[in-house]
């Protein structure tokens, strides 16, 4: 099989695995659909979920706005489209009533209902004067105890953007995303004292992707063929603000409860799995970044080491061989495990050998310095470097200590808060050309090193037990 055979197939094969993974692209529609039910975001779950209230709150919405100012952005600048949706009103009525701690009355369209009253009250008063019979007159209209304000406060466009592509001899695929984020606050106004009671804040990403692939080859002399597939998908921003709303609202009751302000049905829901859920995921979000990666201390201040290495000689002699090699450190870092600089004691023993006649072991103990580029996430990658001395084993002879600089660079994944999986490529020259007891040319010997190794933290942060919830007042 010929290596143009093989690259065809694993192009192929790829492009292949790029559109398995694309649902939207086997559910495209061939015809029209008839009208069908909204779609239910999570959070309308959630809502559903909540716990019976005591007694119902009248709520007045009366304009819950875009306070974005924004217009739907396109490949040629904006358009006069609004970013976000100006029904918000009709939604967040929509998920108040959903989660039944609600009565809301109409005040957005006041002037109409008032009109209509109008009317009813005239038609009542005309039979009565034609028929002599009286007419039972409207009922007052409810006020509420509390007003809802707030708004779409912002929406922010391609807060994250990327994508990946394959082409090879005329055949290829590509695939792009983008990532937008609407945010929304809701705060709870009393009527009777004008205090802000409440206010939550919740937002929600909106994920645009497309995918795509083409082939275009010579088949034969003066036979090209040519095919292009793909799809894009917009989740719609009405979902998005939806599912804030809902969210908003979930959030509004915990946190009334919590506050004292409305109370469930059953007392033993202030301390239920719903509402225990929601500040769990509210301590949580202390420690999400704006992308929604954790962000909090994870490595103890102390670590034990041990690695196992593959080292490769590069010296004065030919048919440089890779030899085995190990080692224990031991890992210091900042109090609380947030610095980006630690050190670290290192000891180990490495072989070198060269062609059938050279096979040498040696000891080292070096301190080197590491610097984590994401020190507070799970995976990072990190810059090692440092100095130390190499003995010969045993320690004969002239040059049996030898000083070396050490530099690389590697990666770290916390399996566990107590674990943590490295792996590691450096580079360890010396200062000399005796490490291989042969002096010839203009450069001294180093070698080559990769490691892959486990680091056990002594007590993470993460292992301090958690402050207690706050209790309601």
């Amino acid at each position: 099989m010929g290596i143009n055979t093989i690259f065809r197939r694993l192009a192929a094969g790829a492009l292949l695995l790029g559109l398995s993974g694309c649902a939207a692209y086997f559910h495209q529609p061939v015809r029209g659909e008839q009208a069908r039910l909204g779609a239910e975001a999570q959070a309308s779950r959630l809502l559903r979920e909540l716990p019976e209230p005591k007694e119902r709150i009248v709520v007045a919405v009366y304009k819950f706005r875009d306070q974005t100012g924004q217009y739907k952005p396109t490949e040629g600048g904006t358009s006069f489209s609004t970013a976000v949706t100006q029904g918000a009103t009709s939604i967040l009525l929509r998920a108040l009533e959903e989660s039944r701690w609600f009565t809301a009355i109409e005040r957005e369209n006041l002037s109409n209902l008032l009109n209509e009253r109008k009317i009813i009250r005239s038609s009542r008063a005309e039979y009565s004067q034609l028929t002599g019979q009286p007419q039972q007159a409207l009922p007052s209209l409810l006020f509420a105890g509390v007003i809802l304000e707030g708004g779409i406060v912002s929406y922010d466009a391609n807060v994250l953007t990327g994508g990946a592509g394959l082409r090879y001899f005329g055949a290829g695929a590509s695939g792009q995303y983008r990532q937008d984020r609407v945010t929304v606050y809701l705060r709870a106004i009393s009527t009777s004292t004008g205090e802000i009671l409440k206010t939550v804040y919740t937002t929600r990403t909106i994920l645009s992707q497309q995918v795509g692939a083409s082939l275009f080859r010579f088949v034969k002399f003066q036979r090209l063929l040519e095919a292009e597939t793909g799809f894009t998908y917009n989740e719609p921003t009405e979902i998005a603000v939806k599912d804030a709303l809902e969210k908003s609202v979930q959030a509004l009751v915990y946190e009334g409860i919590r506050a004292g302000l409305w109370a469930p049905r059953n007392a033993a829901e202030t301390t239920g799995p719903g509402i225990n859920e929601y500040f769990e995921e509210k301590n949580d979000n202390q420690q999400l970044d704006v992308l929604g990666r954790v962000q909090r201390d994870r490595r103890g201040a102390l670590g034990l080491g041990l690695s196992g290495a593959a080292v490769r000689y590069a010296g004065d002699l030919r048919n440089a061989q890779i030899q085995g090699g190990g080692e224990v450190a031991l890992h210091y870092q900042g109090a609380g495990g947030v610095a980006r600089w630690s050190a670290a004691l290192r000891l180990g023993r490495f072989g070198l050998g060269a062609g059938e006649r050279y096979r040498e072991q040696f000891n080292y103990a070096e301190l080197s310095g590491q610097y984590r580029l994401f020190p507070r996430e799970q995976f990072t990658p990190y810059l090692l470097g440092g100095g130390g001395i190499t003995l010969r084993t045993p320690a004969t002879g002239r040059g049996a200590a030898l000083p070396h600089l050490m530099a690389g660079a590697g990666a770290e994944l916390l399996a566990t808060n107590w674990l943590g999986l490295s792996l590691d490529v450096a580079n360890h020259y010396y200062f000399s050309d005796q490490l291989d007891r042969v002096r010839q040319g203009r450069y001294n010997d180093f070698f080559w090193s990769a490691r892959a190794g486990v680091v056990f933290y002594l007590r993470p942060p993460g292992a301090r037990p958690a402050p207690a919830s706050p209790s309601r007042p």
